[in-house]
């Protein structure tokens, strides 16, 4: 029974109904929503956009996915009305993105979409960017995500073990989605980096690979704290080829540090760049030499930076969490973030 109108649910109809979705292998893996003329249409009547706009594309796989398509997905994600402009906004944020309009998706990786909300439809629609940001319990984050990883699944075809290529894959590929914190951040959040307005509710992607968290909280100097960080950067493993884009969640009370420090979130970029990077000696002695790339042999001392000059500008610095602990994390991109932010619309 539900509220007070007394609307009778039958069970064995919505387990039929569940069971009729996983048969047809529209889900990944968890229950869905059965998507009707109705519901799409309450999606739809939340966006300006042409139902039959061309709004997600995989130029390899010749595959262009419609607003409604997304919709349909969004609806079997869980998705309410007012959170399909975040998502549209998603895709033209993912569309951006090199890794995402080419192989990404069907990377051995298994790369899932972050998704970053800055702006006030953060509070519009409850998409938590304070405490457990990254974590589960709250709507928003958990089906916006997850549409998009429906719509890879159903409209470009991509499924594990067929197109969809990855050898272990990313812990919560189709679960990542966080609010900046603004509220408690000491600088101006990643969309106005990107290039809109202040205020502006907006929607940032990119494909991530992994996620490592930064435990600090004995800190005696930001320079501590920021050593740490590159530590964490510059982790050996995680290099593929010559460098390694990479992103950080600053918890508030890291990012305040820096701040009190007299630091922009350029500042930081620019140390942990400066910074970050093995010799490759170090880089021999875990297999990945780089001595084969243009340029080499190298001399065992020969200093090769994490992450490359030109990439300085695409290194993501997004402020999120709560003031409960200072933990921030540093995530892998796969690819280079375009550095772009689209408007929710």
């Amino acid at each position: 029974m539900s509220g007070g109108n007394a609307i009778a649910l039958d069970p064995e109809v919505a387990a039929g109904i569940a069971e009729h979705i996983y048969e047809q292998g529209w889900t990944d893996g968890l229950p869905a929503l059965p998507a009707t003329a109705d519901s799409v249409e309450r999606l739809l009547a939340t966006t300006s956009r042409d139902p039959d706009e061309v709004a997600a594309q995989h130029p390899q796989l010749e595959r262009n996915v419609t607003v409604r398509e997304i919709a349909v997905n969004a609806v079997m994600a869980g998705c309410l009305p007012e959170y399909f402009p975040v998502v549209l906004a998603a895709w033209d944020a993912l569309s951006a993105e090199r890794a995402a309009r080419g192989g990404g998706w069907q990377s051995t990786s298994g790369p899932g979409p972050l998704v970053i909300v800055n702006g006030p439809i953060r509070d519009q629609i409850g998409v938590n960017s304070a405490g457990g940001a990254l974590g589960p319990g709250f709507r928003a984050n958990a089906t916006i995500p997850r549409a998009i990883g429906l719509t890879v699944r159903n409209s470009f075809g991509i499924r594990p073990r067929e197109l969809e290529q990855a050898t272990i894959g990313t812990v919560g590929r189709w679960q990542m989605c966080i609010g900046e914190n603004e509220e408690a951040s000491p600088w101006e959040p990643l969309s106005v980096e990107a290039g809109l307005a202040p205020g502006q509710s907006a929607v940032s992607a990119m494909l991530v690979r992994t996620f490592e968290v930064v435990d600090n909280r004995s800190f005696t100097s930001h320079e501590e704290v920021l050593a740490d960080l590159v530590d964490t950067v510059q982790r050996a493993g995680a290099l593929i080829g010559r460098h390694s884009p990479t992103g950080v969640i600053l918890n508030p009370e890291h990012a305040r540090l820096f701040a009190e420090a007299g630091m922009s979130k350029q500042d930081v970029r620019e140390w942990i760049v400066a910074h970050a990077g093995r010799t490759e000696a170090q880089l021999q002695a875990v297999g990945k030499g780089l001595s084969h790339l243009p340029g080499g042999p190298f001399a065992p001392d020969h200093f090769h930076p994490t992450i490359a000059d030109a990439e300085l500008a695409m290194l993501p610095i997004i402020v999120a969490g709560s003031t409960n602990a200072a933990m921030s994390m540093v995530f892998r991109v796969l690819g280079v973030w375009s550095g772009t932010a689209f408007p929710v619309r």
